[in-house]
């Protein structure tokens, strides 16, 4: 992997990660059409510069995180289903994150739900500063659905968060408070295989401190963007900019066109 390739994977990963549009499937995408897609690296790359992006909320979301060790707990308690499930099913979804025609699906699907999903939710919304315990296990059961590649843990969430009557803006913050416990634990396991197996070059380190210093920065920038968008226009902008990915794909493996074009 070049410094270029990590420049463009950790772009994508700040731009996406709290965007409904899946940024594991975007930069599997990516890869592959970047012909690093099958690198053992890769793999280890991908995950960590996730790390990068949640520091960005961290940053941005600081006065939440000094607010109560209650809501540390209702973190905890959104976190455990995904982590119990995905510690169960960790070789399906590794099994997953190789077949591309399973983000694309993912994609489309996904985009669907996303045209409709302000329709599916009307009614008066609340705005939603921490929710209690009940609602924090109810959004956690949807960010079960993006153990599944392409799907989007932020878009599962959020519509979770709509789902127990929260307004877009409360949704979407609590979407990205919960992404800080969800990646720090699926980057913590990542390195750790990686280290298990062998310890990274000093090359691979370089790579790695080089993609979460950009995803960082591109999602400070991506974070207060989207939820400005959010609540002013919904959803059906990232639906139709799903399908028309996944579709994409889709097309391409079926006339045989291969996603390694450089």
């Amino acid at each position: 992997m070049s410094y270029w390739h990590a420049l463009l994977l950790a772009i994508v990963e700040g731009l996406t990660e709290f965007l409904p549009v899946s940024s594991t499937g975007h930069m599997i995408i990516v890869a592959n059409l970047l012909g690093i897609g099958q690198l053992p690296f890769t793999d280890t790359f991908i995950t960590s510069i996730q790390f990068g992006a949640i520091l960005s909320v961290v940053v941005l979301y600081w006065r939440r995180f000094l607010q109560s060790f209650d809501f540390y707990l209702k973190l905890a308690a959104a976190f455990i289903p995904f982590g119990m499930l995905g510690f169960l099913l960790k070789d399906v979804i590794e099994a997953l994150l190789k077949d591309v025609s399973v983000v694309a699906w993912a994609l489309v699907i996904g985009g669907i739900v996303l045209l409709f999903v302000d329709r599916l939710f009307t009614g008066e919304r609340k705005q939603v500063t921490t929710p209690n315990f009940k609602q924090a296990i109810r959004i956690g059961l949807f960010q079960c659905i993006a153990l599944i590649p392409g799907v989007s843990r932020s878009a599962a969430t959020i519509v979770g968060g709509l789902a127990q009557g929260f307004d877009r803006r409360s949704a979407a913050d609590f979407s990205f408070l919960l992404a800080v416990p969800t990646m720090f634990v699926i980057t913590a396991y990542q390195l750790y295989k990686t280290f298990k197996v062998s310890a990274p070059g000093a090359e691979d380190v370089k790579l790695l401190l080089f993609g979460n210093v950009v995803a960082f920065i591109v999602g400070l920038l991506a974070v207060k963007s989207f939820v400005d968008f959010v609540s002013r226009f919904g959803f059906r902008a990232f639906g139709l900019y799903r399908i028309v990915v996944g579709a994409v794909i889709l097309v391409m493996l079926a006339l045989g066109i291969p996603l390694q074009i450089i």
